[in-house]
């Protein structure tokens, strides 16, 4: 076995011996290099290889060329010859042998074949993998394949070349392989050394834990043996007292008997049996067992806490991958709002990673030249996961940065459009008006087009300027007529009619040619009993409002029954006579039903999710591209939020008016971004005369009544309610916290004094609050019956307040910054005067169990 030169593979010799192996003129011209420089570096004298035989000249140099040691001589008559001249000699010394690899050449091949030896091997045959010169390629290699050794070597030259560029690049890879691994070793021992410094940070914090509890046990040992040994000691201090003074008359008395006269015995014989039994009868009102027993017991209980000691602690040889973690934000920013972002961290093999403390940072650019940059709060949940939120303040196209450990997470950077934020504390004011009979739903096609479903049991399409462009159907039952087409929905060019008087659903074009048809009047499966809604979902589902037989069924799209949502199942998200409906960003079926008052949530699987809202017969609902609910009871639209109620009310000579524009708005709330927004006003006079039929309509039915009630120039509407029980008594509470200002002036009576509320809350962070103060005794009862302090406050500690005074609330935030040092200064005056303040903007009746 030996190994090869070129591969350093190791190999074994072949049959044949050497001279069977590959030809390989490098290795031979490396071999005769190698002869060459031993010889320059040896210490005897090299002769002259172009001096005759005998000469006792040594070698002074090497041609590099000629392949030969010459003598000064051979030097000299080298010089002189006009071809030899500009040959290239080197001493023979290190420095020369050194520069033959880059100075020497190979010499010319010939071929070794009897009678070719003059002859160069100048061509190459393939077929045998062999040098070969002109004469061989006539006659032993007459038949195979040959080539010129320059066009070989051209060849060649470039493959190696290709060969030398790729090496390059791949030892660029591999260099900088070496330096990523170099710097993860170099992490490796940071990571060690940070997890050594946490671990014995760990455990030094038990050990100091341990240690402050022993230290606790061993005074509270201290303390009960002190407490035990004083008992005793004082105990049998009162008993040497007793014995000393027994002692003390005993001994009085025995010495007086036997060394005293009759007459000093008769005067000093009563005090001293007097003050014995005196003595002798507290020994007996006393209790001559020891007042403390002397077990002192200790209990440490280890088992468990040992267990659980072995089981502390992990290591972890896996680290979150930024370009494996994902995350998940809402679908839509909008400005001066929160926009939440969470990070869930993976490893590179895409296994979730449960542990925190990694960091994150989250950031928001506006996309112009000198956008402003918006910094995200990061909360680490110590599990794997992380919570960014940010809140921009500009509208307009941004970009949403999430970095981990310095580096992009998954789809990071991402482009972001944030939204002006929609205020629907007033009507939008339409862009212009369309008359028509008794339009009952709008739908807006892609192209801008709005389908408007009439009482004239036709459809009106117009264009984006109120233009009349086409009108589809007619009053009838066939194919293409309706009777009240109550509901309409268009998904790119098929349009699908609720035809709620012949109690079916048709489709067709945009343009209003039929294409199919599907139900009949009837309670059965894919039956109707006046549909009055339908939309589309993104998978071609429709969903269908039931009406009259209290229901929902979903079809798809050419009226293959697939489900039924019934209303009329027991719990408390049963519904009947459902009007409107309406799909929110997540996908989940909105209900309004006329004679419910809530909305009821659905999955597209007929899931019940929640309810919200706190309305009277609610009969349509939209939802915007933000979540925005806007539901229609009656005249009245009223926006829900997180299960919040702004109402928007107008005078009865404007409803129907109101009504359109509010149905033309919310069709045109897609295409029209910038409309403008007014509120209706109502004279006091109507409110007060609606109040009261209201009032006397639901006394008599149902002893409870609701109005929605307009409020103040520049205060949105907020709802009072109030309930009767046998006589005719009505209480109101105010929903919103608007009027708060005017409820708490009505409790005050201002002579003598004055008293002056001020509140500034924002525009957009107007949150509950649940407050009350007071004599301890009060506060306690009080929390105990009134729903708002029962349910949603706690004890608030507050600072340097009177010890007779008390505060709950839900939260303590609001309590420092109501209870400024002055009214804590005022209150701790006037302690004894302050029985009760109760702030509240929730319900504050009797308390009942939740």
């Amino acid at each position: 076995m030996f190994q090869c030169p070129i591969c350093e593979q190791n190999t074994s010799i072949p049959v044949g011996g050497a001279s069977v192996l590959p030809q390989n003129l490098h290795l031979g011209f490396e071999v005769e290099v190698a002869g060459y420089m031993s010889k320059m570096t040896s210490n005897s004298d090299v002769a002259c290889d172009q001096c005759a035989e005998g000469s006792s000249d040594p070698a002074v140099v090497f041609c590099c060329t000629c392949h030969h040691f010459l003598c000064a001589f051979c030097l000299e008559h080298h010089k002189r010859n006009r071809v030899w001249s500009k040959h290239n000699m080197v001493g023979l010394d290190q420095e020369g042998a050194r520069q033959l690899h880059t100075t020497m050449k190979p010499r010319d091949h010939y071929c070794s074949q009897p009678s070719h030896e003059d002859n160069k091997l100048n061509f190459y045959c393939e077929t045998c993998s062999l040098l070969v010169c002109l004469h061989c390629t006539t006659v032993t290699h007459k038949s195979h394949t040959v080539k010129e050794i320059s066009t070989i070597a051209k060849t060649h030259q470039m493959e190696m070349a290709g060969a030398l560029e790729e090496a390059k690049v791949v030892v660029t890879k591999l260099t900088g392989a070496i330096n990523e691994n170099n710097r993860m070793i170099e992490q490796v021992e940071i990571s060690k050394r940070n997890a050594f410094l946490a671990i014995n940070q760990a455990f030094e914090t038990l050990q100091q834990t341990l240690e402050e509890r022993k230290k606790t046990l061993l005074s509270e040992l201290e303390a009960i043996s002190l407490s035990k040994t004083t008992a005793l000691t004082l105990q049998k201090e009162q008993f040497e007292k007793m014995v000393g003074d027994i002692g003390h008359y005993t001994d009085m008395a025995s010495q007086i008997l036997q060394t005293h006269t009759d007459h000093e015995i008769v005067a000093l014989g009563g005090l001293i049996p007097t003050e014995l039994q005196a003595t002798l009868k507290r020994v007996q009102t006393i209790s001559l067992t020891p007042n403390q027993h002397s077990n002192i017991t200790v209990s440490v209980q280890t088992d468990e806490l040992i267990k659980q000691l072995l089981k502390l602690g992990n290591i972890f040889d896996f680290y979150p991958s930024p370009s494996s973690c994902a995350w998940i934000s809402t679908s839509v920013a909008k400005v001066g709002t929160r926009y939440a972002v969470k990070i869930q961290s993976k490893t590179s093999e895409g296994a979730e990673y449960p542990h925190g403390g990694v960091e994150v940072k989250g950031e928001m650019r506006f996309k112009t030249h000198n956008g402003a940059v918006v910094y995200g709060e990061v909360e680490d949940h110590r599990d794997g996961t992380y919570t960014i939120t940010l809140t921009p303040q500009t509208a307009g196209p941004h970009q949403l940065l999430i970095t981990m450990d310095g580096q992009h997470v998954q789809n990071s950077p991402n482009d972001l459009d944030v939204r002006p934020k929609r205020d629907y504390r007033t009507l939008c004011n339409a862009q212009q008006v369309i008359k028509c009979n008794g339009p009952w739903c709008v739908t807006i096609h892609d192209n801008g087009d709005i389908y408007v479903g009439s009482d004239d049991h036709c459809i009106y399409v117009f264009d984006q300027t109120g233009q009349l462009k086409n009108t589809i159907g007619r009053k009838g039952s066939g194919d293409g007529q309706f009777s009240y087409p109550f509901g309409i929905s268009i998904k790119g060019d098929v349009l699908y009619v609720a035809d709620t008087g012949n109690h079916r659903v048709q489709k067709l074009t945009s343009s209003g040619k039929f294409l199919h048809k599907f139900g009949q009047q009837g309670s059965g499966q894919g039956q109707f009993n006046m549909p009055l809604a339908v939309i589309i979902d993104s998978n071609n589902k429709l969903i269908v409002s039931d009406f009259s037989n209290h229901r929902i069924q979903i079809f798809n799209e050419n009226g293959g029954w697939l489900l039924t949502i019934d209303g009329k199942c027991s719990g408390n998200h049963s519904f009947q006579s459902q009007w409107g409906l309406a799909f929110d960003p997540q996908g989940n079926i909105h209900v309004a039903a006329w004679g419910s008052i809530t909305i009821q949530v659905f999955t597209r699987d007929g899931v019940y999710v929640r309810m919200y809202g706190d309305l009277d017969d609610p009969t349509g609902i939209a939802i915007d591209d933000e979540g925005y609910s806007l539901v229609r009871v009656g005249g009245v639209m009223v926006e829900c939020e997180d299960d919040t109620l702004a109402s928007y009310s107008e005078d009865e000579k404007e409803m129907e008016k109101a009504e359109r524009a509010v149905e033309w708005t919310m069709a045109k709330k897609r295409k029209l971004h910038d409309v403008k927004c007014v509120s209706y006003t109502v004279p006091a006079t109507v409110l007060r005369s609606r109040a009261e039929s209201t009032t006397k309509k639901y006394l008599g039915a149902y002893q409870r009544w609701r109005t929605w009630a307009d409020a103040r120039q520049g205060v949105p509407s907020f709802p009072v309610q109030g309930a009767s029980s046998g006589a005719v008594r009505v209480g109101t509470s105010l929903q919103r916290r608007q009027d708060l200002f005017t409820l708490l002036l009505s409790l005050v009576c201002p002579s003598p004094d004055t008293v002056m509320f001020t509140f500034q809350p924002a525009a957009d962070d107007m949150d509950n609050i649940v407050l009350a103060l007071g004599q301890k005794k009060t506060i306690l009862k009080q929390s105990k019956d009134l729903e708002d302090l029962k349910n949603y406050s706690t004890i608030v500690r507050t600072k340097d307040l009177d010890s007779s005074l008390m505060v709950v609330s839900d939260s303590s935030e609001a309590v420092t910054l109501l209870l400024s040092n002055q009214i804590v200064a005022f209150l701790n005056k006037n302690a004894s005067s302050v029985e009760y303040i109760h702030l509240s903007d929730l319900y504050t009746g009797a308390a009942h169990d939740r």
